[in-house]
């Protein structure tokens, strides 16, 4: 254990956080997602939700700011779900971890898992809510 470090945040992910470079992108996938096929690494995460995840990487994740879009989400397939309600809370966690408004990008799905299969890394999650899956390009950190 160390101290503030959030115990959600399991070696292995910190791990991958700290390996990553600018422009890498990370995958927070939801539990229906097929991360085991989509990844080139993984971080198991079952049991966690999306939200807990994303608050606590957020704590040590810059996004990329020399991007237009640096979060995007999977659009969903249904016309029922189209603005599924996770995506307000990550956006409120993005906004409040970034300081601005952090909009998030809907990729339609099949090209949002061409992008999961190039991604740096997916921890998959046991989040049960819909259209859940979030992808995040790493920044830099200047301070």
């Amino acid at each position: 254990m160390l101290k503030l470090i959030p115990p959600i945040i399991s070696p292995e992910l910190m791990s991958i956080l700290m390996r990553m470079g600018h422009g890498d992108e990370l995958v927070i996938a939801d539990g229906n997602f097929p991360a085991e096929s989509c990844a080139q690494r993984i971080v198991r995460a079952d049991g966690h939700g999306g939200v807990e995840l994303l608050d606590a990487i957020m704590t040590f994740f810059p996004l990329d700011s020399f991007v237009d879009h640096p979060a995007s989400v999977m659009q969903p397939v249904d016309e029922v779900a189209t603005d599924p309600p996770i995506w307000a809370e990550y956006q409120r966690i993005l906004t409040r971890h970034e300081g601005h408004d952090v909009e998030l990008r809907p990729i339609e799905r099949f090209r949002f898992y061409d992008f999961a299969k190039s991604a740096y890394a997916i921890v998959a999650t046991g989040e049960t809510a819909v259209y859940a899956n979030l992808i995040l390009k790493k920044g830099v950190v200047s301070w």
